[in-house]
Formats: structure tokens, sequence, C-alpha cells
């Protein structure tokens, strides 16, 4: 399944496919965490007083809606390199909108206070280009977020989460989209995903600071958090 990271045609076609079950089947999947998830990204987002958010990989549209409303001042703009996805987040109501790839932003450097990534750079082919192109187009001091899958520690959550991750997940979302392979790929990808202090330390070496993680659902998804340094 390395494949699909390694081939991002791949992933463009794979989520070209699922677009219009793509929402529906993440609530379904995640029984409606997805919602809170989002909702503690935002409150995490508001206190840092944005007037220009860039969502990077933005797929539907869902967290860079709930900035919008959370922080109704912010001009909010959603990047994201499969246009189908993109036709999603008009229909929901996103006005800025640009088919870009997160690894090649097509921004100025420095112009924005804060980027953020919802269960999108772990899907990029390189985790690295994709952190530091948000490091590029983010103002000194401004702020990143990432949502994302990540591996639970606890002994005992952790199997019972990757049964259900490889054996149970797949079959669902095959049966709702018609492309099991793309949660089988789901899985994998999260498995090779880093997490906790191995991705608060990548961040770190993309161009942030202060990366700090922020594990929630018995650490099954992380928000990670971190600032832009100065020097680029």
């Amino acid at each position: 399944m390395e494949i699909y990271k390694e081939n991002p045609e791949m992933v463009r076609g794979l989520f070209s496919d699922i677009a219009g079950r793509y929402q529906a089947v993440n609530h379904l999947l995640s029984g409606g965490l997805d919602f809170y998830w989002r909702a503690i990204a935002v409150r995490l987002v508001r206190p840092w007083k944005p007037v220009i958010v860039l969502d990077v990989a933005t797929g539907s549209g869902d967290l860079a809606m709930a900035i919008r409303k959370a922080s109704p001042g912010a001009r909010v703009i959603g990047a994201d390199f499969c246009a189908p996805m993109l036709e999603v987040a008009q229909k929901n109501g996103l006005p800025e909108l640009v088919v870009a790839d997160g690894m090649s932003l097509p921004f100025a450097k420095e112009n924005f206070d804060v980027v953020t990534a919802a269960f999108g750079l772990r899907n990029m082919a390189s985790w690295e280009k994709g952190l530091s192109e948000m490091a590029r187009v983010l103002k000194p001091g401004g702020h990143l977020l990432i949502l994302d899958f990540s591996l639970p520690t606890l002994p005992i959550v952790q199997p019972l989460y990757r049964f259900y991750l490889h054996h149970i997940l797949p079959h669902i979302a095959g049966l709702a989209t018609g492309r099991k392979d793309a949660y089988e790929y789901l899985g994998v990808s999260i498995e090779q995903f880093p997490s906790g202090n191995a991705m608060t330390s990548l961040i770190e070496s993309c161009g942030f600071k202060n990366a700090v993680a922020h594990p929630l659902t018995l650490g099954t998804v992380s928000i990670y958090t971190a600032e832009r340094s100065g020097a680029q």
C-alpha cells in the first residue's frame, strides 16, 4: 500500500472516486467523533485571532468551514490537489478554494497567520516538504495546526484499534463507497505516520518551534500545534 503515498496520481484518483461520499462515510466510521475533533481544533485556533487562514488538503472543507464559523472575521482559503473534493467544499459553502499541491503551494511566503491541515499531511508523498511549505507561507510567529490520526499508546487499546483499522473499517467503508482499497490504504498510512514526540520533532525540523501534541480519543487522533520560527 505504500505505492499510494509514493504515487500522488493514485491518491488523487482514489479521493476523486469517493469525493461525493467522503463526508458521510467519515461521520459513520468515526461515530460522529470527527465533529468533536474539529471543535477542539477550532477552540485552539480562535485565541490566535487570525486574519487570514490557509487550510491545506481541505478536502470537503469541514475544518475550514468550522474555522470560518468560529472566527467570522477571518478570511479562510481552502487548498487541495483533488478538484472533485473542492467541488464538494464549494457546495458546502466554502467560497475561496484553490486547486494546489500541499508540497508546492501557489502562495507568496509569509502570507498567512494560521495554516491548518486535517487528515491531509499523512497523504503527502513527503511530510517534510508539506510542512516546509506550510512554514514558508506562514508569517513569522504564525501558527500551525495539524489534525490527524495517530496510534494510541495504551497497550490495551492499540491492538484493538489496529484490528478495527485493518479488519473492520475497510469492509464497512468498502460497502459504503465501493472503494475498499481506499480504506485499506488508510490503515497502512496511519501505521506509517509519526505521532506524539516523533511528530513534534518532525514539525520542529521543518521551520517551526514550540510544537505540542494534543492526543484525543485515547490517542487515536492527535492535534499538533506549533509556531513558525523567525528564520527561514
